[in-house]
């Protein structure tokens, strides 16, 4: 049931929010912090994380010359401009590969209000890039000619048509759609925001897309580890393990074509709804001269540029009345480095007034009890933590640990009223399946040495000090700052209300559609928890 808005307000303020007429309540964050829960795991869930063949007709190049394929919509940083993504010509692999001109092809989008005539027209720029391994045996990789248009002046809130291609060649798309987002304002949001990390394609990752297609969303997070391709030798053997794939390889390959597998598989979802995504571990495959993060880089637009960045990595964006700002976990975040330097001057130019909803997200989760990946992220942390919280950054979402937790407001492994709320959802559905084991379980406690990432610059994670766990590595029950955990594959929906008040959905696969695997309004207090900005202007105001 949809509660008009007086009704919404007045029930909201009583703390009382019903699913529907027959009074399920739906808690709040105002009733927490709530008593740690672990789900079951089912172990009928474990045997589904099988990746779709090269002969699946949805994987398949289904073009001719050089039509657009694997088409992609992503934001700029506010609502009057939008990115259009596409690629033309095919890849190569081989040991004699000879890369594509994207001078032979022109990169042009016709848009409009109505669908015919499409009256505007903008041109862009094309890339190609490669996947190249010096050592004899291995193949390499050419991509095809990979477009990216940037569209400007667009209207907030409106239904926009659109085709891509090349008109020289007659080579063009059908004819698409998209909408933009509302114009920043503490009233205005998209209705529904996906979220959902450490897709890969599997059959598991059709449940994923298919149940997040039927929720309607009207922009899609996805928080790292988009494909998977380095689970595959270049000869396209497969594994279902990073850290135990082909010890005799003599560099970590990636089989490329996946990604083109994969942005087949998923136009049907995002060349009608933004996407926007933030680069995972997976996504490094290092290839000749130590190249990383090819393939992620080149693919997707950002609107970095537009929000003041100069890397891929990181970057920020506006949806309506909620500032996104998208960080990067495996490129230097320290203090002294360009990323945080970005991220100090991103924070303080947010306009709470304009935008009251601050959510963060990076890849690999800060507040995890998972044995998978425990506490690997210290550094960043260490580093970033004191940061976000001082500007009040509301909700946090995480990929990388294949489980999904939700966590109770916390600061410094200490609940915290005016702490984030930690939502990990690496469980889209990847080759690697869930992780099941908890750091806490009797015998699971990793051992310090082997918790760093070799990616994230050192070692910080260290015995507590104080707290529960003083004097110990781990928990030895589910850590107080996890409200909710399981191991179950799905994905979740963020529907913000208004400048205090977000629902957030977590679906899991194995239910039908529509049922309900956590759900929670997640509650802004901005009188009790004043950002940065307010506590520097009353201290200077009492000095």
């Amino acid at each position: 049931m949809v509660f008009p808005l007086r009704l919404f307000c007045a029930v909201a303020i009583a703390g009382f929010i019903f699913v529907d007429g027959a009074g399920v309540k739906i808690p709040s964050t105002l009733d927490g912090p709530f008593e740690p829960v672990t789900v079951p795991f089912d172990q009928s869930l474990r045997g589904n994380a099988v990746d779709l063949p090269d002969s699946d007709p949805r994987v398949k190049r289904r073009v001719k010359g050089f039509e657009p394929e694997q088409i992609s919509i992503s934001l700029s940083a506010h609502y009057h401009s939008v990115w259009i993504s596409w690629i033309t010509g095919e890849s190569q692999i081989g040991y004699n590969i000879k890369p594509l001109d994207p001078k032979t092809v022109a990169s042009v989008v016709r848009y409009g209000m109505i669908r015919q005539p499409l009256t505007h027209e903008a041109t862009g720029y094309s890339l190609v890039y490669n996947q190249l391994y010096p050592f004899e045996g291995l193949q390499n990789y050419t991509s095809g000619i990979i477009h990216h248009v940037r569209l400007t002046g667009l209207n907030p809130n409106t239904l926009y048509y659109y085709r891509c291609g090349d008109p020289s060649r007659q080579a063009w798309s059908k004819v698409g759609s998209f909408k933009t987002m509302p114009v920043s304002g503490p009233r205005n949001y998209p209705d529904r925001i996906a979220v959902v990390g450490d897709l890969g394609l599997t059959y598991n990752t059709t449940t994923t897309i298919s149940h997040l297609i039927s929720n309607k969303p009207d922009l899609v997070l996805l928080v790292g580890d988009v494909t998977y391709a380095n689970l595959y030798l270049t000869n396209g053997t497969g594994s279902d393990c990073y850290s135990c794939s082909f010890p005799q390889s003599p560099i970590h390959e990636t089989y490329q074509p996946r990604w083109d597998y994969w942005g087949r598989f998923m136009q049907n979802l995002v060349s009608k709804v933004p996407i926007m995504v933030v680069e995972g571990n997976h996504e490094i495959e290092e290839q000749a001269r130590g190249q990383t993060f090819a393939a992620y880089s080149s693919r997707f637009a950002f609107p970095s540029e537009e929000s003041g960045s100069s890397s891929t990595f990181y970057y920020s964006f506006d949806a309506g009345g909620i500032h996104f700002v998208m960080l990067g976990a495996y490129i230097a975040y320290n203090k002294s480095e360009n990323q945080y330097k970005w991220l100090e001057r991103d924070l303080a130019n947010v306009d709470r007034s304009k935008t009251p909803w601050l959510v963060a997200t990076w890849h690999p989760p800060w507040y995890s009890s998972y044995k998978a990946h425990y506490r690997e992220a210290e550094c960043m942390r260490v580093a970033m933590e004191e940061l976000l919280y001082s500007y009040g950054v509301d909700i946090v979402f995480n990929g990388h640990v294949h489980a999904y937790e939700r966590s109770n407001r916390v600061y410094n492994y200490t609940l915290d009223p005016c702490g984030p709320v930690y939502i990990t959802v690496g469980d889209g559905g990847n080759r690697e399946k869930m992780a099941v084991e908890h750091a806490d379980d009797p015998g699971h406690c990793p051992e310090p040495s082997t918790t760093p990432d070799e990616y994230m610059g050192g070692f910080c994670a260290t015995n507590f000090t104080s707290g529960p766990a003083a004097g110990k590595f781990c928990w030895d029950q589910q850590p107080e700052y996890s409200a909710l955990r399981e191991s179950s594959f799905g994905h979740g929906i963020l529907e913000v209300k208004n400048e205090t008040w977000a629902l957030w959905t977590w679906y899991r696969n194995q239910d039908s559609y529509g049922k309900v695997g956590d759900q929670i309004y997640i509650v802004r207090q901005p009188n009790k928890c004043p950002v940065h900005q307010q506590r520097t202007a009353r201290w200077f105001a009492a000095s």
